[in-house]
């Protein structure tokens, strides 16, 4: 059976394998300081390990059960905050003009699509945190009404 398993500050994929009685733990991949089960790591692990019938389905709803950052004192939430204000910074720094001179075509091109596919995520991103923040709002208003009602 295949599970997530954090060492240190990386999460790996194991998978446990009985050997002349006793159990060893196979790695099959590192997935990294957040866990992910993308595309290319199902792809490399089922070239490398063929005969093992994992749940993918399974593995990924595990991780995203298990991954911190619904607590606000967590270190992902502060690592994502210092990633982000970094992201930020470097992209204020960014001259087109300069990457442009410094850069072949290809990589301002790949650049550019990778910025608006962060556009897009964090237009997402925005609108769900909205649509929370309102629906919270809103609940506020309904138990305060609901309070207020019950005293008079």
């Amino acid at each position: 059976m295949a599970f997530v398993r954090r060492k240190g500050n990386a999460y790996y994929l194991v998978h446990s394998v009985r050997q002349r009685g006793k159990v060893k733990q196979l790695h099959l991949a590192c997935l990294g300081t957040r866990p992910r089960i993308t595309d290319d790591v199902i792809r490399d692990v089922s070239r490398q390990h063929p005969f093992l019938d994992l749940n993918w389905k399974r593995l990924q709803e595990q991780i995203a059960h298990s991954v911190e950052l619904y607590r606000p004192d967590s270190s992902s939430v502060n690592k994502l905050m210092q990633l982000v204000q970094t992201l930020n910074l470097d992209l204020a720094d960014l001259s087109p003009t300069l990457l442009r001179m410094a850069q072949a075509p290809g990589t301002t091109s790949e650049l550019v699509a990778q910025l608006r596919l962060l556009r897009g995520t964090l237009e997402v991103k925005l609108h769900q945190f909205a649509r929370r923040s309102e629906m919270q709002v809103s609940s506020s208003r309904d138990n305060a009404s609901k309070w207020s009602n019950g005293r008079q």
